[in-house]
């Protein structure tokens, strides 16, 4: 039964008493079971998560960016879009995917490999414009992720 005054039992239903002693003990000693717990339960997230994040990095640098998305016939402009096979001045699709590792280096200055200055920035361009749902759009975001 709650004591209006105080807010405490009054002593008729107290739970942790023995031998008609109240241990008192029982709630500092549950809440302290409890955040032990929930310490316990934090440090093994983080030891599981590290591992996690360093495996997502290294996959970042490894995934593929078709340019242009595979089954287009189509060539790159200098600025990015896909046009007809007959555009003057259009790129052919590359002959191979280039990895996360190759597009960051390419977008801190270098080529793409085995490309010609021109067909890099081209290719660049193209990747710099994919979208969510297209080949390749997830890998280029990630390289846009900051890392710590």
């Amino acid at each position: 039964m709650m004591d209006a005054d105080n807010g405490k039992m009054d002593g008729s239903r107290q739970s942790g008493s023995v031998g008609g002693e109240s241990t008192g003990d029982a709630a500092p000693a549950s809440a302290a079971r409890r955040t032990l717990l929930i310490g316990a339960v934090a440090t093994s997230a983080v030891v599981s998560i590290r591992p996690a994040l360093a495996q997502t990095a290294g996959s970042v640098l490894n995934c593929q960016i078709p340019v242009p998305e595979r089954g287009k016939g189509m060539y790159i402009d200098p600025t990015g879009k896909l046009v007809a096979p007959d555009t003057p001045g259009a790129f052919p699709p590359s002959p191979r995917d280039f990895t996360g590792e190759e597009v960051r280096k390419a977008l801190q200055g270098s080529n793409l490999p085995g490309t010609t200055r021109e067909q890099s920035q081209a290719y660049l361009n193209y990747i710099r414009k994919l979208q969510n749902g297209q080949s390749g759009f997830t890998c280029y975001a990630s390289l846009q992720m900051p890392r710590r």
